[in-house]
């Protein structure tokens, strides 16, 4: 048994969580908050609204958290992860204000989206108002190689939901593109927020080693809700059973479903995802299929590589409590699927 396997035998019994790294982190994570807060509090007060009704969402905040991680791990003293932090904080809430108004989305994390509450129109603008505010953390860093990879990051992000808006309706999407898709859309301001972690503890030889943590740890994230999009408890998903599947979106279950079907099963694909001509117990039928094909588990499969890949990179850093928290997010991610 390899080093890596023990770790994974021994973690997967413990029901792994997020709790021990939001114990190491728990107070730097409130002064991000704090900072994000204070940050929006503006003349304008829609601005003030729309921010403090997506904090008050909730949500795990993991990108933040990767950061201030990372920086420990990597034993930065001092506080420009806070900032930093923020910055990806917002980068990311704004993705999200834009994507819910692209995907005419109802429902976040178990409560109605900020579209739906405030309008489309404030929606955007509150979206590039929070980007403004990332770049202002980034500049106020002072790092011209932070600001390259946060704001490389931010040009990713962007160019990956033109890539995911080309691909809706088109089923029979490879898997490499689809992958393209979720490394620019999700992964990379994963892969950001770890690489920066390492940065501003000026620890070069960690830097690229971090990014492909956050990078295949991303990956992942994204191909664990791509599947539970068709299999999870909708309390528990914080938002519709089947969204995916109403919005067009193509999604490895699909890609691998379509790539085996029939004639009649890929015909099926393409009126319900490529026309977005469904009708009622479409959703059904899209969900035995994916059953039939047991395209959840080889989604989960694929995720379980990338966090292989992960693990093998925590593996170079010495061990510490850190260290060991990195481990249960990654055994964490391919855990929320069952």
């Amino acid at each position: 048994m390899t080093q890596t396997a023990a770790f994974i035998s021994t973690t997967k019994e413990k029901n792994p969580s997020l709790a021990s790294m939001y114990s190491i982190i728990n107070s730097d994570l409130r002064l991000v908050d704090d900072l994000i807060l204070n940050l929006v509090k503006n003349e304008i007060p829609l601005i003030t609204d729309i921010v403090t009704h997506i904090v008050a969402s909730g949500g795990k905040r993991i990108r933040p958290a990767l950061t201030l991680i990372c920086a420990e791990l990597c034993g930065y003293k001092g506080d420009r992860q806070i900032s930093l932090a923020a910055a990806v904080e917002f980068i990311h809430t704004a993705t999200l204000l834009h994507d819910d108004v692209v995907d005419e989305s109802k429902l976040r994390r178990g409560l109605p989206t900020s579209n739906e509450v405030f309008g489309n129109k404030a929606s955007v603008l509150v979206g590039d108002f929070l980007l403004s505010q990332a770049f202002q953390l980034m500049v106020g860093d002072g790092s011209l190689k932070v600001l390259k990879i946060l704001s490389g990051a931010s040009a990713v992000i962007a160019k990956g939901e033109v890539m995911q808006l080309m691909a809706e309706g088109e089923p029979q999407t490879g898997i490499d593109n689809y992958l393209n898709v979720i490394e620019a859309k999700t992964a990379i301001l994963f892969a950001a927020a770890c690489e920066i972690g390492a940065v501003i503890s000026e620890n070069i030889e960690r830097e690229a080693v971090l990014h492909d943590f956050g990078m295949n740890i991303g990956i992942a994230f994204q191909l664990i809700d791509d599947a539970l999009d068709y299999v999870a408890n909708e309390q528990a998903l914080g938002k519709n059973i089947g969204d995916d599947f109403r919005e067009g979106k193509i999604t490895l279950p699909v890609i691998l479903s379509y790539s085996e079907g029939s004639g009649e099963e890929r015909a099926f694909w393409e009126r319900t995802l490529g026309d977005l001509n469904q009708m009622e117990g479409d959703l059904d039928t899209a969900i035995d299929l994916i059953k039939k094909y047991d395209t959840i588990k080889r989604t989960v499969d694929m995720a379980e590589s990338y966090c292989e890949n992960a693990r093998q990179a925590l593996l170079s850093f010495p061990e510490s409590q850190s260290r060991s928290a990195l481990f249960d997010l990654v055994d964490f991610c391919t855990s929320r699927a069952y």
